[in-house]
């Protein structure tokens, strides 16, 4: 279809290409229209409607520019790449100075690894006190108020149904309680 577009460098109707395509290059004339709306999505054919008709065109020349836009693009991210390597590079090269296997080097990494050894095992002994805590209780007893409030206002709200419903329905209380599965001795939290 592109080849239609860049050897006669003219500007076509739908009903001229259904009639060229299928003669000239073997494209079914069923398929003509998706093809070209296609090569119109991927920006490969342009496409302006004048008045009732919609026109499409296809340059070579602006095929080469989308050509050479996507090379310099590439390009720059090909210098980009390559500086970052060399940049890389250099670092790996800086980081490996001074780090050469020395006997002095290794007793530091085994003082290091038993430092962090024991400062794990300190962590977990912290850890099992933390119930101790004193302000760790304190937020326990912030939480535990906050969840018997919560949970006698859901109660109150539940009376407030409940006295709502005996009286809209005449129902009464025991038999709202069966129903919903509340308990005899549901009450506030003190």
């Amino acid at each position: 279809m592109m080849e239609i577009f860049f050897e006669t460098k003219d500007v076509f109707q739908l009903k001229d290409l259904e009639k060229i395509a299928p003669k000239e290059k073997g494209i079914t004339a069923m398929s003509v229209k998706e093809v070209l709306q296609s090569l119109v999505d991927d920006g490969m054919v342009d496409c302006e409607r004048i008045g009732t008709s919609n026109y499409y065109w296809a340059f070579p020349s602006k095929a080469l520019h989308a050509r050479k836009r996507k090379l310099e693009v590439l390009e720059s991210q090909l210098s980009e790449g390559s500086q970052k390597h060399a940049h890389l590079q250099k670092s790996i090269e800086k980081a490996k100075i001074g780090r050469q296997d020395t006997e002095e080097r290794t007793m530091l990494i085994k003082e290091l690894s038993s430092l962090r050894d024991q400062r794990e095992q300190c962590k977990a002994e912290v850890e099992k006190y933390k119930e101790c805590d004193p302000q760790v209780v304190e937020e326990i007893r912030q939480a535990n108020k906050v969840a018997k409030e919560a949970a006698n206002r859901w109660t109150d709200n539940i009376f407030a149904i409940k006295s709502w419903a005996k009286r809209k329905f005449g129902f009464e209380e025991s038999k709202i309680d069966k129903t919903f599965g509340i308990p005899e001795d549901f009450d506030y939290i003190d």
